[in-house]
């Protein structure tokens, strides 16, 4: 590039548009003539201002944008900003610059076309719209010479701007509440797939978080850097910015790498289905113990989540440069974790002492102990709380449990146990929380019997079931003897049909209804009286 040519670059960058144009004439014939010359697209980005905050040369064919995060934006739905590029070949908008659009949330994308003689062509411009029109979620304005513009570009952007607003309005928002949309992405079937995405926004519901709209797509292979394609994501976008969706919830697990990937493509929010039930979790763990373990769990889950841009100087592991003021921030927050994990881990330890020694009371009162365990949102509170007269918390959200709870129930033959509530299980569990909760789920190792309390109206009681098997074996529980209970059967509308197939399986009781539970409490007296029975033995 000659200097005569840098030079006008940098005449070019300092001037100003004015905001009622995409592009004054002046400009245009100027970045023309500099596109035609260097044979380079040419790419402005333009506040609404009228400042230009950056440059962009490319080459014959395309232009490469930056990271523009650090450019102060104008706020509202857009971000401020407008694309001003050359086509050297008499090309159109592409889909590419479609892309730009969408995922940089430009007020508009223009093209304008350059001649063989190096003159300004016509400007080709594109802008998103609050909802679809006609199948498109963008509308292209009519072309017109850089000389010729008329209508008010300030004007059409502050009319967007108002009806990107009323759209979302429309929507209900609440003030403060997060605002999602839930994307699932699997190579299960339909039917499975639809079951695991109906649960996330139940869990969502449970974390107060409002759901604008949820997105399933089937693969037969996951994206690795993005989960799903590009053209889904744009979708999303365009979903997100319509809606004014802040958050996006993963139904799968993400690593470190697709969070950030998609993050820096959506400029929005975006937390996996292990995030969103460890948050549940933290809202609603109330013991010391719990918030120990929740806390505990959270670190160990965001530890490898750090940010690894400072990976290459994190390598040094000694000496010059590596102690002190030398460590780098990922250095320090991997070291501050590590430090409060240890510390947690000996509270959670002197804790683990304390509720080993109120066992060993309750051994020597010679109680016997029967524990509820299910999927949760089966209803074991409630089921709990009408067994015993009590008034544990019981709500229709998932993990409204999370602390163990015991009381004192009297059989009919006038024996007494401790029955315990524990949380509840749910598919894909967290390997931070199950290993967290194991010191909690000790408790279950006293159990003389287990209580399998299911949610017999889900359509997918059968599928929990499994769940629940699974992890009692996995918890090395699967040897306690084991009573199911079907509960809420005041919810299914054949209710007689099924009844005999599931009494061959165990008990049938409405926990609302108290006068369904004595099939339960004979069974359960029965069940009790054989497991300390070969105990003793």
């Amino acid at each position: 590039m000659k200097k005569s040519q840098l030079k006008q670059l940098t005449r070019l960058a300092g001037k100003r548009v004015p905001r009622a144009e995409i592009i004054s004439p002046e400009i245009s014939r100027s970045l023309c003539q500099l596109s035609s010359e260097l044979n380079r697209q040419i790419g402005l980005l333009v506040h609404r201002s009228g400042k230009i905050e950056m440059l962009i040369v490319g080459t014959h064919s395309s232009i490469l944008i930056p990271s523009i995060a650090h450019i102060r934006t104008a706020g509202g739905r857009l971000r401020g900003l407008r694309l001003i590029h050359t086509h050297l070949a008499g090309e159109k908008i592409s889909d590419e610059d479609l892309m730009d659009l969408l995922f940089l949330r430009l007020d508009v994308l223009t093209v304008l076309q350059v001649s063989d003689d190096g003159l300004p062509g016509k400007l080709q411009s594109v802008h998103l719209l609050p909802g679809e029109q006609d199948g498109s979620s963008w509308s292209f304005l009519d072309p017109v010479h850089p000389s010729a513009q008329k209508d008010s570009f300030e004007e059409l952007i502050t009319s967007l701007e108002a009806e990107f607003t009323r759209s979302s309005a429309a929507q209900k928002i609440n003030g403060g509440a997060d605002r999602a949309i839930l994307i699932s992405v699997s190579t299960e079937i339909k039917s499975v797939a639809e079951e695991s995405m109906a649960e996330l926004a139940e869990l969502a519901r449970s974390d107060n978080v409002e759901v604008l709209d949820t997105i399933v797509q089937r693969r037969k292979k996951i994206n690795p850097r993005f989960i799903l394609g590009k053209g889904k994501l744009a979708e999303i976008m365009i979903r997100s910015l319509q809606l004014d969706a802040n958050l996006l919830i993963f139904n799968q697990e993400l690593n470190p790498s697709q969070i950030r990937s998609i993050t820096d493509f959506t400029d929005l929010r975006v937390i996996d289905r292990t995030q969103l039930i460890l948050d549940i979790f933290a809202n609603r763990a109330m013991s010391r113990e719990g918030k120990l373990q929740i806390e505990m769990a959270q670190l160990k889950y965001m530890l490898p989540r750090l940010s690894s841009r400072d990976d290459a100087l994190s390598r040094l592991t000694g000496g010059i440069g590596a102690r002190g003021p030398g460590e780098t921030k990922l250095e320090i927050d991997r070291r501050r974790i590590n430090d409060r994990l240890a510390r947690l881990a000996r509270e959670l330890k002197n804790v683990g002492r304390q509720r080993y020694r109120r066992r060993s009371k309750r051994r020597k009162n010679d109680l016997p102990v029967l524990s509820l365990v299910g999927y949760t949102n089966a209803g074991k509170s409630t089921l709990l709380n009408t067994l015993t007269d009590s008034n544990i918390m019981a709500e229709d959200k998932l993990f409204a449990t999370l602390d163990p709870t015991s009381r004192r129930l009297r059989f009919p033959e006038d024996v007494e146990v401790i029955i315990t509530d524990t949380v509840g299980f749910i598919r894909h569990l967290p390997e931070e929380l199950l290993q967290a909760f194991k010191a909690t789920l000790e408790e279950l190792q006293e159990a003389d019997l287990l209580v399998h309390v299911i949610d017999v109206s889900s359509p997918a009681f059968r599928e929990h079931i499994l769940v629940v098997d699974k992890l009692l074996q996995e918890l090395d529980l699967a040897d306690i003897p084991t009573l199911k209970v079907f509960n809420k059967s005041d919810r299914l509308e054949n209710g007689d049909a099924v009844y005999g197939e599931l009494r061959q399986e165990g008990v049938v009781v409405s926990a609302l209804d108290k006068t369904t539970l004595q099939p339960f409490l004979m069974e359960a007296q029965r069940l009790m009286g054989k497991s300390l029975a070969r105990k003793a033995s």
